[in-house]
């Protein structure tokens, strides 16, 4: 049998494996020292790495994000760690206007490589202010990296291409998946960032998803199935770099494209991956594009409330239906 890791487990496997190959990579962030993180997500780190390269902080997103810009810059690899990706919204101006900046604005000189890991989106009842997903947000502003893994393995594999990158990442880890586990991945595993991935081959129509809602798109793949759809599902796993290579391939296999995304569909990122199909990719189709996206309302508290707002299996093949039946 397999080595089995989870999710959250693979966030700090991930960190580790980087801390043991390179002594600048430090992390800083609320409660990830003794206490092991608010999700679990640093277990570990503290106890082998000590104080010196597991930093706490205070409750502030403002400190935490200036601090690791600060270290960044001096020769470090910082992750810093922001409890909930809402409160990115805190240090907006950092995130937005000066890391991403710096290296364009000094001609290369200075770099800012820097990690801000944040756990994202919704599925678990924490209602309007802890449960966004919110990479869409990032996705607005040039000259940060987006990832936003799905299993574990990847999450470990593109941890350590975004420690490594001289480029800001923001790194998305879902809440709705910190209990999910998979196959552990070697030693040397490594995700390079902007390579997306077939998470399951189909030939009727593409579901591209990225975070939680791949394993949305292959719980409806699998109940499709049984009604003779064959549904190919592509994990994006970064938005920056996004890779449409591999969608574009994909779509001129099955004439048929759905988005799923759990961010609100005003302003989505599927709104970026339909605009480019339908820019390169238009004469390929046999029915229009879809999106399956949340709702443009605040996340409710209520399991039953939260199940109308985000993408849902049953929302996912009811689009896929109507799409096959163009």
């Amino acid at each position: 049998m397999a080595d089995v890791i989870s999710y959250r487990e693979a966030v700090a496997e991930g960190i580790a494996r980087e801390m043991r190959r390179d002594s600048t990579v430090v992390c800083l962030g609320e409660d990830i020292g003794a206490a092991e993180g608010v999700f679990k997500t640093t277990v570990g780190l503290f106890k082998e790495f000590g104080p010196q390269r597991i930093w706490d902080t205070p409750i502030s997103e403002q400190a935490i994000v200036g601090a690791a810009m600060g270290a960044a810059m001096t020769g470090m690899r910082p992750v810093a760690e922001i409890m909930f990706s809402d409160f990115l919204a805190c240090c907006w101006d950092y995130l937005a206007n000066e890391i991403p900046k710096a290296r364009y604005m000094t001609g290369g000189q200075v770099t800012v490589p820097l990690v801000i890991r944040t756990a994202n989106g919704g599925g678990l009842g924490f209602g309007a202010q802890h449960s966004q997903a919110v990479e869409n947000w990032a996705l607005t502003v040039p000259g940060l990296k987006i990832a936003a893994p799905s299993t574990p393995a990847d999450v470990i594999g593109l941890m350590a291409s975004a420690i490594r990158s001289d480029d800001p990442v923001v790194f998305f880890e879902h809440k709705a998946l910190l209990a999910g586990s998979g196959a552990r991945p070697p030693d040397d595993h490594v995700v390079e960032l902007g390579k997306a991935t077939v998470a399951r081959e189909g030939t009727d129509i593409t579901v591209v998803g990225l975070a939680s809602t791949v394993p949305v798109a292959l719980k409806a793949a699998e109940q499709l199935a049984g009604e003779a759809i064959s549904v190919e599902v592509i994990d994006l796993r970064c938005l920056v770099p996004l890779d449409m290579r591999t969608v574009l391939s994909s779509v001129e296999r099955t004439s048929h494209l759905l988005v799923v995304e759990e961010n609100p569909y005003q302003g989505g990122w599927g709104g970026t991956v339909v605009s480019v199909v339908a820019d390169e990719g238009f004469e390929m189709l046999d029915a229009p594009i879809k999106r399956v996206a949340g709702a443009c309302v605040p996340l409710p508290f209520a399991d039953a409330l939260e199940a109308e707002v985000i993408p849902t299996v049953d929302k996912v093949t009811e689009a896929v239906r109507r799409l096959s039946a163009y």
